[in-house]
């Protein structure tokens, strides 16, 4: 199976394998350490997986640490509930995260920086 999110030219981006599907439950997360941060993984029942800043836009809780649900993940701190797709908050609440491109090769996770 190859899965991308956030469309991205892929001849431009440098991929960096960082686990495998299996490294990440169902509904579930990850965190993954770079130099721009911290990236939260993030697994839906269908297997997709997106990367945010493991950052919420209200108060920087760590979303990683969420209730994932649909494709979406609630923070634990505030109850925020951001789309994994685009990193925005859901309405009412106004902000965004960063979100990062990810592939899905073969079961390997790759994450372009």
């Amino acid at each position: 199976m190859s899965v991308l999110n956030n469309t991205v030219a892929e001849k431009s981006v440098h991929w960096i394998e960082v686990g495998t599907l299996n490294d990440i439950p169902p509904l579930g997360a990850r965190v993954v350490r770079t130099v721009q941060g911290d990236i939260a993984l993030f697994r839906t029942t269908d297997d997709h997986v997106f990367a945010l800043r493991d950052a919420c836009p209200h108060k920087g809780g760590p979303l990683s640490q969420g209730i994932v649900h649909g494709t979406r993940v609630t923070c634990p701190l505030h109850n925020w509930v951001i789309e994994l797709e685009s990193g925005s908050a859901v309405a009412p609440d106004q902000g965004r995260t960063a979100c990062y491109p990810v592939r899905v090769e073969n079961g390997v996770i790759s994450l372009a920086l």
